[in-house]
């Protein structure tokens, strides 16, 4: 077949981007998919939840799991991952102060045989597939209930006197300083030797109350007080220091990196606290587990939010849509992502609403009509599972449409460059695309992929629109249109999109038409 190169000589329409943004009517930006929006999964290694399926699987079987992982995820329409990277006192990478974990290599402290770095592996089969990879760290655990092996290399051996002893488990002592300064090097080590696109911890600070434990720190507080005479303030302080300490290491080790937590879903109820949600005698994070979760995002030290709202919309205690409208009313410009219960679905327990197959569909409505910035989805394997056919409305109707990462304008705010000599070329499997990649943008960020929308030449042109994105591209600069068909006239526009998903101005238009086994311009 013939090939024919045509050269995009026209940039009449490069302010698309911002003048299609304001020309969309009101009714019309109701009923298009968001364009952009934080669409991720939990991905659990504790007790091999999630990954690997089994602690005794060889390298090779657990990275064609991972793969297999990554590629069920993209096909829903995720845009990241949140991996467990430790667990509990132990990791799953290479450049560790802590032991191998056992749920990696089937005992805690033996490396894998043929070695390798999961966490390199990981990021690497993520960012090649467009996934944002964030490493998930549990920041208290040093042994599990379910831990069958302790390495002597474990910092509960090493380093005794930094444990509290709690209901079966070892757990950090916040309130000694030494500890948060580990807990903080820890942290930045991931940082410093892994291309990782985000830090973040979970639910759990102080331990979830058991009945009849008690956290035994009352030394620790009388030798660290540091002025507090009320226990419960003094526990919400060291936390507060952990958070703040690690927000401004990694902030001097990268600052464009992203750090966030997941709390549990109440920060206070209302019955307690004026100030709290529409939410009545429940398990709360400020009171319970000495979190105060509303402050890091009021001060800044939290990039995001992703409050665990496990909770069904007819719940009568917690009502799933007061505790989305009140984290909105206080996610203090910082991103709120609403953490889905995605593994009560089909879950049978005294709150049926979870038996209701419309229940997750009907809260993914609820928080776009928010206006939230996306969701993370508890946990891999409830998606595979796809109870109630759940994720099938997530793959044919919610998630339909590709969504570019919403941008983080405190981090970062400099869009890159627009890509250059766009050519088209006509092959046996569709119109291929190439492009040249644009110079580094005033802030020394280049092209991390770009985005290739197409028209047909009545429509005009708008960025607005995901439902004209056809595909992006994460790797090197050509994209081939498998869906063009001979006779028919296209217009395609290239951006380029950086890191922080900053999207710069577009190439284009390119306007050709397949005719006759060869492409045309018009």
């Amino acid at each position: 077949m013939k090939k024919i190169k045509i050269v995009a000589l026209s940039l009449t329409l490069m302010m698309f981007l911002m003048e299609s943004c304001i020309a969309q009517s009101a009714e019309t930006e109701n009923i298009l998919p968001p364009k952009r929006e934080f669409r991720a999964v939990w991905i659990a290694t504790v007790d091999n939840i999630d990954w690997p399926s089994s602690k005794n699987l060889e390298p090779e079987e657990q990275q064609e799991e991972f793969s297999a992982l990554l590629d069920f995820h993209k096909r829903v329409g995720m845009n990241a991952v949140f991996v467990q990277v430790r667990a509990a006192g132990d990791a799953f990478y290479a450049k560790s102060p802590e032991p191998w974990s056992e749920w990696l290599t089937g005992r805690q402290g033996r490396q894998p045989d043929p070695m390798w770095d999961p966490l390199d592996f990981m990021i690497g089969e993520a960012h090649k597939r467009g996934l944002e990879f964030h490493a998930w760290l549990n920041l208290n655990r040093l042994v599990h209930k379910s831990s069958t092996s302790i390495s002597s290399e474990n910092i509960s051996k090493l380093h005794p006197e930094w444990i509290l002893t709690y209901d079966g488990y070892k757990l950090f002592d916040f309130g000694i300083p030494e500890v948060r300064k580990f807990i903080t090097e820890m942290t930045v080590n991931v940082a410093k030797n892994y291309d990782v696109d985000g830090i973040h911890f979970d639910d759990y600070f102080y331990p979830y109350a058991a009945p009849g434990q008690v956290i035994q720190d009352e030394a620790t507080f009388r030798k660290y007080s540091d002025g507090y005479t009320n226990k419960a303030d003094w526990r919400r302080h060291n936390v507060d220091l952990l958070v703040k300490q690690i927000h401004d290491a990694l902030e001097a080790t990268k600052p464009k990196l992203k750090f966030g937590i997941s709390p549990f879903g109440v920060w206070r109820n209302k019955d307690r606290d004026a100030e709290g949600s529409k939410t009545f005698g429940a398990l709360a994070s400020y009171d319970d587990l000495f979190a105060d979760s509303r402050k890091w995002v009021k001060e800044g030290w939290v990039d995001y939010i992703a409050p665990q709202v496990y909770f069904s919309s007819g719940f009568g205690r917690v009502p799933y849509k007061n505790l989305v409208d009140w984290w909105t009313e206080n996610n203090h410009e910082r991103h709120l992502y609403i953490g889905m219960g995605a593994y009560r679905v089909g879950y049978k327990d005294k709150d049926t609403h979870w038996s209701n197959p419309v229940e997750i569909p009907n809260q993914i409505r609820y928080f776009r009509e928010n206006e939230t910035d996306g969701a993370i989805f508890f946990s891999s394997r409830s998606l595979r599972g796809n109870s109630l056919g759940f994720v099938d409305s997530l793959r044919r109707d919610f998630f339909k449409y590709p969504a570019l990462v919403p941008t983080m304008p405190w981090k970062d705010r400099v869009p890159p460059l627009s890509p250059k000599s766009l050519k088209a070329t006509l092959l046996s499997k569709g119109i291929e695309l190439t492009w040249e990649k644009p110079d580094a943008a005033a802030d020394g960020d280049r092209a991390w992929y770009y985005v290739i929308y197409r028209f047909p030449p009545e429509e005009k042109a708008t960025a607005h629109d995901p439902r004209r994105i056809i595909g992006m591209c994460y790797e090197g600069e050509q994209f081939v249109d498998m869906s063009a068909e001979s006779g028919k006239r296209y217009v395609y526009y290239v951006t380029a999109v950086d890191r922080l998903h900053n999207e710069g101005r577009p190439i284009g238009p390119l306007k050709v038409e397949v005719h006759d086994q060869k492409l045309v311009r018009f």
